[in-house]
């Protein structure tokens, strides 16, 4: 009985403290919302109630403040995801970018060539291919029959001479480069025009020689060669490189010379191929500037050139006019006419005669 009746009496206190907390939550709750006004005189109340309060605040305010900070977290995370992305993205974006610049600038040399050029007749190509075996010496381009290209035609880059051509198909061409030790390039130095021939090299797989070069002639580090057109497979004129160094051939007759080409092979990307060339058109005359004081009319003195012949041959028809009486008269004396002309037509004849065998 008297644990039953214990039992009742705690039952009841808890009972009791549940409603005491109760009210004092329900006034708390609605003096926060200012729908319950404590009187001012009654400090009783509010002492009561000031702990509870501050208790209800700051339980509030934690909760508030962690709910904001998890809701931030959430948000960061989710900004970070985004904005990795988008790094991702401009990442890609600017590798494209990058890329078009760099074929942006090739492709203007090429144009910018073409335009000098005016002799060819090119077409554009890209590089699609090495063969592993010969990375330095043929390469595969995506253009061929189908465009006009034929086997045993130049390719250039707008700095110089890539190759030729050995095998084209309907879509894509394999090019011989000048690197390989089978070329074939007839050259000169353009300096003392000293001829030679362009081949690989079989000890520097990167620089090519200029080989069968007589000993005595005029080959100088820093010179520039050129094609000489010889052979009818490349065209005259096209750049090749600039010669390194200069060295005696073990014959003792002849000596060659290591060139640094002026293609770089290792970044060879687009190319063009000749598909015709034609010789360049002679320069336009420019006349030379002339000394203050003395300037000359151009149209004034071709006018004059052209009537010169006209007044010498009425001076020339007006002399024996006026000798004719004297050699029809009997006269002894010899006309001194007569003989400067008959002199002068003899010199005019000799020097014709020079001119033409000159």
């Amino acid at each position: 009985m008297g644990k039953i009746k214990r039992e009742q009496e705690s039952g009841r206190v808890v009972w009791i403290l549940v409603f005491v907390a109760a009210s004092i939550f329900i006034l708390i709750f609605f003096a926060a919302k200012g729908r319950f006004n404590v009187p001012v005189h009654n400090q009783t109340v509010m002492t009561l109630l000031a702990p509870f309060q501050r208790a209800a605040s700051w339980a509030g305010d934690g909760i508030h403040d962690g709910l904001a900070e998890i809701w931030d977290i959430l948000t960061v995370q989710k900004q970070n995801k985004m904005l990795r992305n988008e790094v991702e993205q401009l990442r890609v974006q600017n590798v494209k970018a990058n890329e078009y610049a760099a074929e942006n600038q090739r492709l203007r040399e090429l144009l910018g060539y073409k335009n000098a050029a005016v002799q060819f007749d090119l077409v554009v190509a890209r590089v699609i291919g090495r063969e592993s075996a010969t990375w330095t010496r043929m390469i595969v381009i995506d253009r061929g029959t189908r465009d006009g290209v034929e086997k045993n035609m130049a390719v250039v880059t707008s700095r110089g001479l890539v190759g030729v051509v050995t095998e084209a198909g309907p879509i894509s061409s394999k090019v011989e480069m000048i690197l390989d030790t089978r070329a074939a390039v007839g050259a000169l130095v353009q300096r003392s025009r000293v001829a030679g021939i362009i081949e690989g090299s079989p000890d520097n797989a990167s620089q090519p020689r200029m080989v069968n070069i007589p000993r005595n002639e005029d080959v100088q580090e820093g010179d520039i060669v050129v094609t000489s057109g010889f052979g009818g497979v490349y065209p005259k004129g096209i750049m090749v490189g600039k010669i390194e160094s200069v060295h005696n051939d073990s014959g003792g007759l002849l000596k060659y010379a290591v060139l640094e080409p002026a293609v770089d092979f290792q970044r060879l990307e687009d190319v063009a191929v000749i598909v015709a060339s034609r010789e360049a058109p002679p320069e336009p005359l420019v006349p030379p500037k002339q000394t203050p004081g003395t300037e000359t009319n151009v149209q004034e003195t071709v006018e004059q050139a052209d009537s010169a012949p006209t007044t010498v041959n009425n001076i020339s028809q007006d002399v024996p006019a006026s000798n004719s009486g004297a050699v029809s008269s009997g006269s002894p004396t010899v006309n001194p006419n007569s003989g400067v002309n008959a002199s002068a037509g003899g010199t005019g004849k000799n020097s014709t005669a020079g001119r033409g065998t000159r």
